[in-house]
């Protein structure tokens, strides 16, 4: 297996160092955005980042849900076309329940859906995951986890941020989910310098349900089958049964350290280290194809000397 430690044509630089608001104003903003409804909280966003600035990163996850539900209410209200674009991870390993759900929340909200999958060495989208792992071999998420984050999410997410101009995005993320959740802020900069707005932030899964329901917002099945959080099929299961569990205990079967895929991280970390075990691996490439060579040489040696001795083999 041969990896690059570039996985696209053109690395694209990570989002700037936010210019949208200070510091100092990103603590009053949250003062100011403090117990409001998710709705205010859309709408704050709306009216404050540039035009074509604001997107909504999403999964199709219950609250990635509501909150596209609340951007058409909005967007309609205003009588204006749906207001925040999607942006879609396909990590070619999503259930086909998700594909279909994707498509018919494009078609039930008229929301413009941009879908961004992982890149082989030069650079090319792969369509599926027959071709990913002729390039990075079979169950990398079981081999290597933080690599397949990366080429998955985190590098196809920063791709869409650069080529789209993306300078904030929308989240599903809540307090309740726990772990590193559990002290998010309504907004917050990440490491690149990316805007992250939390409008649901508040909300309980419980309470999320009930709106998707009054609302008739069209959700994945595998929630009726117990699933809360929903993400590749090779990993996702239902939550754990302990009452202390969190919702997304079911995320990452048997990964009980992992509460996060690499999205929400830290984002030059996360580079460093994949660059860190790409090399290593080309590397380890390298060493076994000299070996393969240097016993196919010392055979053929071995073939001449006998042969020359009258040998037969």
């Amino acid at each position: 297996m041969s990896i690059s430690t570039t996985p696209q044509a053109e690395q694209p630089s990570p989002v700037a160092a936010s210019t949208l608001f200070t510091s100092d104003e990103l603590v009053q903003i949250n003062e100011q955005l403090a117990g409001k409804s998710p709705q205010q909280i859309l709408e704050w966003a709306i009216d404050n980042i540039p035009e074509g600035a604001l997107w909504q990163t999403t999964a199709f996850g219950l609250t990635g849900l509501a909150a596209t539900s609340m951007i058409s209410s909005i967007s309609l209200s205003r009588d204006e076309p749906h207001l925040v674009p999607l942006i879609f991870l396909d990590t070619l390993y999503h259930f086909p329940s998700t594909l279909a759900l994707a498509s018919q929340v494009e078609e039930t909200y008229l929301a413009p859906l941009h879908v961004f999958k992982p890149v082989d060495q030069e650079g090319n989208e792969v369509e599926d995951a027959k071709a990913f792992e002729q390039v990075y071999g079979e169950k990398l998420w079981e081999r290597e986890e933080d690599m397949y984050d990366y080429l998955v999410k985190v590098e196809p997410s920063h791709r869409a941020y650069a080529q789209l101009g993306v300078k904030a995005v929308l989240t599903g993320r809540r307090r309740s989910q726990g772990a590193e959740r559990a002290a998010l802020p309504v907004v917050e900069i990440d490491s690149t310098g990316l805007l992250k707005i939390n409008p649901l932030i508040e909300w309980s899964f419980g309470r999320v349900k009930e709106y998707i329901d009054a609302e008739n917002v069209p959700y994945n099945f595998l929630l009726d089958q117990g699933y809360k959080s929903i993400g590749d099929w090779h990993s996702t299961a239902t939550p754990s049964s302990n009452p202390e569990a969190g919702e997304r205990s079911g995320r990452w079967a048997g990964q009980k350290a992992k509460t996060e895929c690499g999205l929400h991280k830290d984002y030059f970390k996360m580079k460093k280290q994949f660059e860190k075990k790409a090399r290593e691996a080309e590397l380890k490439r390298k060493d076994e194809a000299k070996d393969l060579e240097e016993g196919a040489v010392k055979v053929e040696e071995v073939e001449i000397s006998q042969s020359l001795a009258g040998l037969v083999i």
